[in-house]
């Protein structure tokens, strides 16, 4: 149980890198800026804060209080619902990687089709664009 748990919270915590956060250390201080990295101590790196002159930086785990997301989160599983109904069986969500894979063989961030040619990347392709567009309202 203990290591689902853990690999739950590793999975969830994986959804921040990349976005903009609030850091709050024991002493009260905030840090805004984009998460870079993390570790399982909570260990950060931060890139881009904002305020502080810095453009980079480690915090300790032990000093971090609490990380706040500051953007929603790509949605993974309503895209790869999404895309079951064009390739039904055929699609996975590997969160630790951030990606869905489609056939075992087109790869989709939040960023697009990064991996996958033909007619089938182009579907997936077309799908995400849609997917995006209306997202974004």
């Amino acid at each position: 149980m203990a290591a689902v748990v853990t690999r739950k919270f590793g999975e969830e915590t994986l959804q921040f890198i990349g976005k903009k956060v609030a850091v709050e250390t024991s002493d009260s201080k905030v840090y805004n800026g984009t998460l870079a990295g993390v570790d399982d101590k909570l260990d950060i790196v931060l890139d881009n804060v904002e305020g502080h002159g810095i453009l980079k930086m480690i915090l300790n785990g032990a000093f971090v209080k609490e990380i706040r997301l500051m953007e929603k989160p790509f949605d993974f599983k309503a895209l790869a619902e999404r895309l079951e109904r064009a390739f039904p069986g055929l699609v996975r969500i590997r969160e630790d990687v951030g990606a869905i894979i489609v056939m075992d063989k087109i790869k989709v961030t939040q960023s697009g089709v990064e991996e996958g040619t033909g007619l089938s990347a182009d579907r997936v392709r077309s799908i995400f664009d849609a997917f995006m567009k209306e997202t974004k309202k």
